[in-house]
């Protein structure tokens, strides 16, 4: 009785676990063919494809999540530097402000001295910027390198079985055609490649299923990490508003009343030519004579091009 259990448990087996070398050649044929007819883009049957729709849907999100991850790393990284620029040139105009408030000892002296104050400290503050913005893209480094990678791999183990699935159709429709059911060792062949397309499939639907839940997981794991980093970014870009703008109102209002200084562009110049009215005196100088304004005396050399007043 062991002998024909055994007997019956091989013969269940055998299209199963057929390890021939001639079966092997023709299964690397067929998959090998189904990656040229994916490569070169031909048309695969209509019904096949089909029935691969949502699949290929979830495909779709999963390379525009992989796509817009890295985009958005990019950005991170361009955004901090224009950040860090923008700082440094509002606290260089700060500096200068002061600088040239000191020398001044009108109340636009002390203007300038407190916007200067006013820009250092808001270039200070911008900077604060940057922490929320560091991390944020380390949490999208992490997501990149981790969970999209590990969804990638998962993707391309599927897309291996995906194809070695299709050739098994594609072996089994080559087979099909030229099939004789009188004939035992053509239907013989046929259960063969028949059970061939069963294991595939089943690896390719286990794959599949796997595939559809990292990219539903992926997606939802995103917007937790997008609105959570976002959310500290927005708290943080707020105060920053909030303490250069109050900052800036107090200026406003201390310098109420504050007579405006006027700049006046001048679009013709008028001079005469002067001789040395001392002894000795043998150079010749330039009079020009402002529109609206005192005569001021130049040098030969000096072409004025702004006027103002109080």
């Amino acid at each position: 009785m062991s002998g024909h259990k055994c007997y019956s448990w091989e013969l269940q087996d055998r299209f199963a676990q057929d390890k021939s070398v001639v079966n092997k050649m023709q299964q690397k044929y067929w998959e090998t063919k189904q990656a040229f007819i994916k490569a070169t883009g031909k048309k695969e049957d209509e019904h096949v494809v089909a029935s691969d729709a949502d699949l290929d849907a979830k495909l779709e999100l999963f390379h525009s999540i992989q796509r817009t991850c890295l985009d958005l790393s990019k950005a991170i990284v361009l955004y901090q530097k224009r950040i860090c620029f923008l700082s440094q040139e509002e606290n260089e105009l700060g500096k200068f402000l002061r600088s040239q408030g000191f020398q001044d000892k009108t109340r636009a002296g002390k203007m300038m001295q407190a916007t200067g104050k006013a820009l250092c400290f808001s270039s200070q503050q911008r900077l604060a910027l940057r922490n929320p913005l560091c991390r944020f893209h380390q949490e999208v480094e992490t997501f990149r390198h981790r969970a999209i990678s590990d969804t990638w791999l998962t993707v391309n183990r599927m897309e291996q079985y995906r194809t070695e699935y299709r050739g098994a159709l594609l072996w089994m429709k080559d087979v099909s055609q030229e099939l004789d059911p009188d004939l035992y060792k053509q239907m013989e062949k046929f259960r063969k490649v028949q059970t061939q397309v069963r294991l595939a499939k089943k690896n390719f639907d286990k794959l599949k299923m796997d595939v559809c839940q990292k990219v539903d997981l992926l997606g939802a794991s995103r917007c937790n990490l997008l609105s959570h980093m976002l959310a500290t970014y927005q708290t943080t870009l707020l105060h920053f508003w909030e303490k250069t703008s109050h900052t800036m109102a107090a200026i406003h209002e201390s310098f109420k009343g504050y007579q405006p200084y006027e700049f006046t562009t001048l679009k013709d110049i008028t001079y005469t030519l002067l001789h040395g009215s001392r002894a000795g005196d043998s150079h010749r100088g330039v009079k020009w004579l402002f529109p609206g304004s005192a005569t001021v005396p130049f040098a030969s050399t000096a072409i004025p091009s702004l006027s103002g007043s109080w």
